[in-house]
């Protein structure tokens, strides 16, 4: 959600401490292995408001969503993954990042708690029948911005569009007027703060700040043959003789290629220059026998919205990754998300 909100504090970052003269990955494709885990929180915040998006899609009312269990949810996620960086040197940069978005995003969740159970709460009692216009337009933008931000940094969302959406496509008068004009009052409100607040964030980002790196480099084991279908972004690039150096898209997309790569049998030697552990997370049944080594289990989550689910945030030696994936693939596990870094 706030990811690369990262290019405003990052400059303290710490190098990896994998740094030996044998890494076969260009130096200025490689990144800090600390980097895997304290890259958790900030994907927190897109796993939360994709709960959020489902949860609204199902016409399920915004006052009955655990705002305060996903604040309870991101401090604990960020404690354990701060746990497993105690080994390497302090990344002081990206602590403070996670700083700054994890409060910004408690005070917010905090305040739609608050107003959610009362107001929000009172013009939901006084409507009967189906969502009005400006609930249902609420859960479309919910799920556009959760498909944008998998992507893109959260304060390039255009958050003016849904604002004139709003009051140009949706009817001020019918059924159920109270709640239309009470959730008018709540949508106008949050989309103009929030854009004013992500035109702040990227003027501040682009004047002082370079765009953070959109691609993952990747060591493999041989050259993939032939090129998967769809994964036109793949590009060799060099590395040291003989290495067999690709780069890939970075954040989200980088599942579907480290998937693909993983379904030819490939194994990864190194990413991002890495080649000890890198984290994972897959929603399970809450009954699932936690996985035996070589993966570990860093810590688990129940999916709030979901009963009987939960995420199970693993560690795992970057050559185990493709097998690991192909496991996953024949046990039908959905992987939420690799840290790449």
């Amino acid at each position: 959600m706030k990811r690369r909100l990262v290019a405003l504090v990052l400059s303290a970052a710490v190098a990896s401490p994998v740094a030996a003269d044998d890494v076969l990955t260009p130096p200025e494709h490689r990144r800090g292995e600390e980097q895997t885990f304290l890259t958790f929180p900030e994907w927190f915040l897109v796993h939360s408001p994709a709960e959020l998006a489902h949860f609204l899609s199902l016409q399920r009312r915004a006052s009955e969503f655990a705002w305060g269990g996903h604040i309870v949810q991101f401090w604990q996620g960020y404690r354990g993954v701060t746990r497993e960086t105690e080994r390497y040197p302090f990344n002081a940069g990206y602590h403070l990042m996670v700083a700054v978005i994890g409060t910004s995003t408690s005070v917010e969740y905090g305040l739609k708690s608050a107003y959610e159970s009362t107001v929000g709460r009172l013009a939901e009692a006084s409507a009967e029948g189906p969502p009005t216009h400006e609930d249902r337009l609420a859960a479309r933008v919910a799920q556009r911005y959760v498909d944008f931000i998998r992507v893109e940094p959260w304060y390039l969302f255009d958050f003016a569009a849904p604002l004139r959406e709003l009051w140009t496509t949706t009817y001020a008068v019918g059924p159920n007027l109270l709640r239309k004009w009470e959730r008018r009052f709540a949508l106008t409100t949050e989309y103009a703060i929030k854009a004013g607040y992500a035109w702040l964030i990227k003027a501040a980002t682009r004047s002082i700040y370079e765009e953070a790196r959109p691609t993952t480099a990747v060591v493999l084991d041989r050259e993939p043959h032939p090129l998967p279908k769809g994964l036109s972004e793949l590009r060799r690039i060099e590395g040291a003789p003989g290495a067999v150096v690709v780069t890939v898209p970075r954040y989200r997309a980088f599942m579907s290629y480290a998937q693909a790569l993983a379904d030819q049998r490939l194994a990864f030697r190194e990413i991002a220059g890495n080649r000890g552990t890198i984290l994972a997370s897959v929603i399970v049944r809450s009954e699932t026998t936690p996985p035996a080594a070589p993966l570990r289990v860093v810590f688990t989550q129940p999916i709030l919205t979901q009963p009987g689910w939960q995420r199970h945030v693993v560690a795992l030696p970057v050559a185990e990754l493709a097998p690991q994936l192909r496991r996953w693939r024949a046990a039908d596990v959905q992987v939420e998300h690799i840290y790449d870094y």
